[in-house]
């Protein structure tokens, strides 16, 4: 049985304005100064996308799910599991799980992947050693069918800098590992993606990596990180056509 009078119309109105909130606006979810979002940002505002970059380690304030279109997660040194060092851990979390049972978008790198998928119930913990530089991840079976990876490079070009990893969410798909690491990138649904590395650097965002990270995993990288820019751009720009198609 339908609302009647009044009550219909605050109902119409309650969902018109929801729909319109959720024409354009992302939140990032920045860490540190030297892992902005690059490539995504650049990408998202060439669509016409308004992104809002909160700078958690400036004020740890989380953005509200309600009027977000979708969110973005980045990297960062600290671990998921330091959350009384790190307070604002937990209500990433509470509210990357609150975007997902929403059905909106979400994109975890690194970090941020690892938050994800915390958020869905998995374990993230140390791993047996650091992996840091360029490198590859060789793609399953299930990403050569996923609208993300389908058709990229295997083993795809990509840059490490991690030493913990997690347990694969229940009811997720696997979508790239490697020899050193099991669990690189994962989907989760049609509208959440993790990835355990980057792909996201341009130009100024590897100069702001570079004094934080070891000489060794900066070499040839002119040309390493054009292939993996380039990787990143199809990437990103598939991401975002995923989030379009989304209902939220």
């Amino acid at each position: 049985m339908l609302p009647s009078g009044g009550l219909w119309v605050r109902s119409c109105l309650r969902v018109r304005i929801e729909v319109n909130a959720l024409t354009d606006r992302w939140a990032v979810l920045q860490h540190v100064a030297w892992e902005g979002p690059g490539l995504i940002a650049s990408i998202a505002r060439s669509r016409g996308l308004s992104i809002d970059v909160h700078r958690l380690d400036l004020n740890p304030t989380m953005p509200q799910a309600d009027g977000l279109r979708g969110l973005i997660v980045m990297g960062g040194p600290m671990g998921v599991y330091e959350r009384s060092k790190y307070p604002h851990l937990a209500s990433e979390v509470t509210l990357i799980a609150e975007m997902v049972r929403r059905g909106r978008p979400v994109l975890g790198v690194c970090l941020g992947a690892q938050l994800l998928a915390n958020a869905l119930g998995a374990n993230v913990y140390c791993g047996p050693s650091s992996e840091i530089g360029f490198g590859d991840v060789d793609l399953s079976t299930a990403a050569k069918q996923d609208p993300l990876f389908e058709n990229l490079p295997d083993p795809l070009p990509v840059f490490h800098w991690h030493a913990d990893t997690f347990d694969l969410p229940h009811g997720a798909h696997l979508l790239a590992r490697n020899s050193h690491y099991e669990h690189q990138a994962f989907r989760f649904g049609s509208n959440a993606y993790g990835l355990q590395f980057h792909i996201e650097a341009d130009l100024d965002t590897w100069k702001g990596w570079q004094s934080n990270l070891p000489e060794h995993a900066m070499a040839d990288g002119k040309r390493q990180l054009s292939r993996v820019a380039n990787v990143g751009q199809i990437l990103i720009s598939r991401f975002f056509e995923i989030a379009q198609n989304i209902e939220a």
